[in-house]
C-alpha cells in the first residue's frame, strides 16, 4: 500500500520550490534572516527544512519553532520553546493514534485545519460550497523560502481550495508573524464562514495559566488570570473594532512562572475589526490558541480566482517570565512594527505634546488657542494639538461630524495663522479628526444618508449622537482620503489625533448585495489601513495617533500605520498606574500616550500633586492636557523642570527595557517601574505609594537589568533618598543590596535616574 502522503503528492502534482537559501546536505535546506534594527547582538535567524523527514525548523533569538508534514499530509507542530542546539534534529512528524472517541485528526496538534473529516476542535477554516458540501481537509502541497519568511501551500484533498501559510520570524526577538491566504481555484463561488490566521500549539501540561486584558471606557487594560481547564475560553470583539472590553493579546505560562522566571508563550492578533481568540484545552490536555476574524456574523464570498488574506497573528516565547515576554514584545513593536519614517535607527521618539481639549473643549477659537500655545511653549512642549470643535458647525457633540471644513467664525483666515504662531514658538502642529463618523445633523449626512452602516427600513442606533460611515464603500473611502489629503496639502500639519468614538451597530451594507454584505467587517478595516498608508506615502511628515474613546482601538494591526495610541480617557494619575501596568504587558511604552491633566479630575475627584501627575505620565509618551489658563507661576516652574527631566530620560523610557518591579495589582499600595536604556548607560526609576500604614516604610528598591560590575551614580529628581544612600555604587549593589526612598503619606511619588560611570 502506498504512503498516503505519496498518494496525495501524485494527485496534487506536488512541487517543492526553494529560494534565497542553500542546501546544507542530507536534504537539509537553510534560509537565513537579515539583521534587525538597532544593531541587536543576537544569533542569526534561520529557517531549515529537512527534505528527508519533511521537518521545518525556525530559529531566532532565544526561540526554536519546529513543525513537520506527517504521514497523512497534515502540517503538525513538533516544538515551540527555548532555542535548541543547532545540531539537534527531529524525526518525521507522526500523528497521534486514535483513542476511543478522540480520533487522530482531533488530538494531533496541527498548524492549520479545515473543518472536515473527523475534526472536533476549533478549525482554522470553514467553507460552504454551492452544492451544500462543507467538508474541507487540507494537506501539504509545497513550500518556498524568501529570506526570513517561509510559505507553505496546502490544498483540499479533492477541490481546488488552496491555503498559503506564511511564517516570518524576527531575528531580534524570535517572535513569529503568521497569516494565511485562502484562494478559490474552483469554478464556482464559495463562502468562507470562518477564517483564522493560524493555531499556536503548546506542549502538553496540566498547570497552564492564561492571562488576558479586559476593561471598559475609562477602565482599560485590566490584567486577568485564570487556570486553563478542559474546554474552551473565547476572547473576542463583535463591535467592528478591537475594543477595550477585551484586547486581542494573550499570554500562557506554567510551572510556577513569575515576573522574571519561567516559560511564557504569548501572542497578539494584528487586526482592528471584530476578532476572535479561542484558547482550547482538549481531552489529551493539549492547549491550542486559534485566532483570526470573528466568525460571528461572518461570511466572505470568494468568486473563482479571488483570495482572502487573514490578519497577522504574532507569537513569541520567553524562558524568563512575563517580564521578559513583555520586553520582547516591546522591542519587536519598536524595531519591526511601528512606522520608521525612513529612519533605520527606529521610529521617532515621541515629542512632548500639549492638547487643548480640557482647556477649551468645543470652544476653540484663534486667540484662545494662540494664548494656550504660548503657555505650552514656555514649559518646553514640542507639539501643540488642537482638539475637537474647529470644523463645520461643531459647537458640541450633536452636529458637524462629516463636514471637514474650517469654521470661519472661529478661524476667519483658516488654520494658517494659528499654525504659523505654533511654528514661531518652535512647536509642530497637530489636529483632532474623527474621519469614520458622521452626525445626523451635518451637511454630509443630509446629502448621503446611505453612506452609514445600516439595514434599510430598520432603526439607526446612535452613539454619542453619531453614526458610523461605511468605510468599506469605495465612495466613502474616497471622501475620507480626500478631505484628509486636502487638510495636509493646504496646511503644515504634522500630526493627526485620529479618533473613533463609537462601536458598530446595524452593520448593513445593502449596496454590496446580500451575498457580499458580510464582507463589511474585512473591507472596512482594509480601507481604514489603506487610507493611512496612502496618506503617509503622500505626506511622509505626518504622524498619527490611534484614539477610540480612549484605548478602544489598540492592537498590532493599527500599530503598523500609527505612531502612538491614546491609552485611556481616564487621566487620573493614580488610576493610570493600573491602566498603564496592564497596557505594558502587551504594548510598548513608546506608543503609550499619557497626559498630565488638572487635579481633581472628572473621574474620581481625587487631589494629586502636579509632581505625582508628571511622574505617572513620564512612564510613557508624555503629554500635557491641563488647562494652562488656571496654572500658577509655581505650576509652570515645576512643569518646566519635569519636562526638561523627561527629555533627558525619554529615549530610555520609550525604547529601553521595562521592569515591573512592584505591580499595582490586587490592591497593592505600591508601584515601581524601572526602564534601562538599550546601551545600558542609563536607568529611570518611578516609585509610587498609595498610602502609608502603621509606620511601615516603602519597600526597599532592588533594581534589575544593570551590569553587575559597572558603576552607576544615583540621583533623585523627585522625592528623597534615604540619608545613608551612596551617590555611586556597582550594579550589583543596586540590584542586590538595594536602596530606600523616603515615601510617606498619601499619594506620594519619587523619580530617580542612574547613570553608568564606568564601561
Amino acid at each position: 500500500m502506498q504512503n498516503p502522503i505519496e498518494v496525495f503528492a501524485i494527485r496534487s502534482r506536488r512541487i517543492t520550490r526553494f529560494a534565497a537559501g542553500v542546501v546544507l546536505g542530507a536534504g537539509l535546506f537553510c534560509a537565513s534572516g537579515s539583521p534587525s534594527f538597532l544593531g541587536a547582538q543576537t544569533a542569526p535567524a534561520s529557517i531549515n527544512f529537512d527534505q528527508v523527514t519533511m521537518v521545518f525548523r525556525l530559529d531566532a533569538s532565544g526561540t526554536t519553532y519546529v513543525m513537520g508534514v506527517n504521514e497523512h499530509g497534515a502540517l503538525q507542530t513538533l516544538y515551540w520553546g527555548k532555542r535548541l542546539a543547532a545540531h539537534d534534529r527531529f524525526a518525521a512528524a507522526k500523528s497521534e493514534p486514535n483513542y476511543a472517541l478522540d480520533v487522530s485528526e482531533t488530538i494531533t496538534l496541527q498548524e492549520y485545519t479545515g473543518w472536515g473529516g473527523a475534526l472536533y476542535v476549533e478549525p482554522d477554516l470553514k467553507i460552504s460550497y454551492p452544492d451544500g458540501n462543507r467538508d474541507l481537509v487540507l494537506k501539504y502541497v509545497s513550500n518556498t523560502f524568501d529570506g526570513d519568511t517561509l510559505h507553505i501551500v496546502m490544498k483540499d484533498i479533492d477541490r481546488d481550495v488552496f491555503v498559503t501559510l506564511e511564517y516570518k520570524i524576527d531575528e531580534g526577538t524570535g517572535i513569529l508573524r503568521r497569516s494565511s491566504t485562502i484562494e478559490n481555484r474552483t469554478r464556482a463561488p464559495l463562502v468562507v464562514e470562518q477564517a483564522m490566521s493560524g493555531t499556536w500549539n503548546l506542549p502538553r501540561a496540566t498547570d497552564y495559566r492564561l492571562r488576558y486584558l479586559s476593561g471598559r471606557w475609562a477602565g482599560e487594560d485590566n490584567i486577568n488570570e485564570l487556570p486553563l481547564q478542559p474546554g474552551k475560553t473565547v476572547l473576542e470583539s463583535r463591535r467592528g473594532t478591537s475594543g477595550p472590553q477585551k484586547n486581542p493579546w494573550f499570554a500562557i505560562d506554567h510551572k510556577g512562572a513569575t515576573e522574571e522566571s519561567g516559560d511564557v508563550w504569548f501572542g497578539a492578533l494584528g487586526w482592528s475589526s471584530s476578532w476572535q481568540l479561542s484558547v482550547e484545552q482538549d481531552s489529551a490536555q493539549q492547549v491550542r490558541v486559534t485566532g483570526g476574524f470573528n466568525s460571528f456574523d461572518f461570511g466572505y464570498r470568494l468568486k473563482p480566482g479571488e483570495r482572502l488574506v487573514t490578519p497577522p497573528f504574532y507569537g513569541g516565547y520567553s524562558a524568563k517570565g512575563m517580564g521578559e515576554a513583555s520586553r520582547l514584545m516591546h522591542r519587536f513593536q519598536v524595531d519591526a512594527l511601528l512606522p520608521h519614517l525612513g529612519d533605520s535607527t527606529g521610529p521617532k521618539l515621541r515629542p512632548v505634546l500639549y492638547n487643548s481639549w480640557e482647556a477649551t473643549e468645543f470652544r476653540v477659537e484663534e486667540p484662545g488657542q494662540m494664548a494656550l500655545a504660548e503657555k505650552a511653549a514656555s514649559i518646553g512642549v514640542e507639539r501643540f494639538v488642537m482638539d475637537d470643535g474647529w470644523f463645520g458647525q461643531r459647537k458640541d457633540d450633536h452636529a458637524g461630524l462629516g463636514d471637514w471644513y474650517v469654521n470661519k467664525q472661529k478661524f476667519p483666515n483658516g488654520l494658517k495663522p494659528l499654525i504659523d504662531k505654533v511654528h514661531s514658538l518652535n512647536m509642530s502642529f497637530g489636529l483632532w479628526v474623527e474621519p469614520e463618523m458622521v452626525n445626523p445633523d451635518s451637511d454630509l449626512y443630509r446629502r448621503h444618508p446611505d453612506w452609514v452602516l445600516n439595514f434599510p427600513g430598520r432603526p439607526r442606533s446612535e452613539g454619542r449622537n453619531q453614526l458610523v460611515l461605511n468605510l468599506a464603500r469605495p465612495d466613502v473611502r474616497a471622501y475620507v482620503f480626500g478631505f484628509l489629503d486636502k487638510l495636509l496639502s493646504e496646511n503644515d500639519i504634522a500630526f493627526f489625533k485620529w479618533d473613533y468614538n463609537r462601536h458598530w451597530t446595524e452593520p448593513g451594507w445593502d449596496a454590496a448585495g446580500p451575498e457580499n454584505e458580510k464582507k463589511v467587517y474585512v473591507e472596512f478595516i482594509r480601507n481604514y489601513y489603506s487610507v493611512m498608508e496612502e496618506l503617509r506615502k503622500k505626506h511622509p511628515q505626518v504622524e498619527i495617533e490611534s484614539c477610540s474613546s480612549g484605548g478602544g482601538r489598540v492592537d498590532m494591526g493599527v500599530m503598523q500605520y500609527t505612531d502612538e495610541v491614546w491609552t485611556s480617557d481616564n487621566t487620573d494619575a493614580f488610576d493610570r498606574l493600573t491602566i498603564q501596568n496592564g497596557f505594558s504587558y502587551a504594548y510598548a511604552p513608546a506608543v503609550m500616550m499619557a497626559w498630565v491633566t488638572d487635579s481633581p479630575t472628572w473621574v474620581n475627584y481625587r487631589n494629586l500633586s502636579l509632581e505625582y501627575r508628571f511622574l505617572s505620565s513620564m512612564q510613557g509618551s508624555l503629554g500635557i492636557g491641563a488647562n494652562l489658563n488656571k496654572w500658577t507661576p509655581e505650576d509652570f516652574s515645576k512643569a518646566k523642570a519635569m519636562v526638561a527631566q523627561y527629555k533627558k530620560i525619554r529615549e530610555t523610557v520609550q525604547r529601553g527595557s521595562l521592569y515591573r518591579i512592584l505591580k499595582p495589582e490586587n490592591g497593592s499600595e505600591q508601584s515601581l517601574t524601572e526602564s534601562v536604556s538599550r546601551d545600558g548607560k542609563q536607568a529611570a526609576v518611578f516609585a509610587f505609594l498609595h498610602s502609608s500604614r502603621e509606620l511601615y516604610p516603602f519597600p526597599r528598591i532592588y533594581l534589575q537589568g544593570l551590569d553587575d560590575n559597572a558603576m552607576y551614580s544615583l540621583t533623585a529628581f523627585a522625592g528623597k533618598l534615604a540619608p545613608d544612600t551612596p551617590s555611586s555604587a556597582s550594579g550589583s549593589y543596586w540590584m542586590h543590596h538595594g536602596f530606600d526612598t523616603e515615601l510617606r503619606g498619601d499619594f506620594q511619588a519619587a523619580g530617580f535616574t542612574l547613570e553608568r560611570t564606568t564601561p
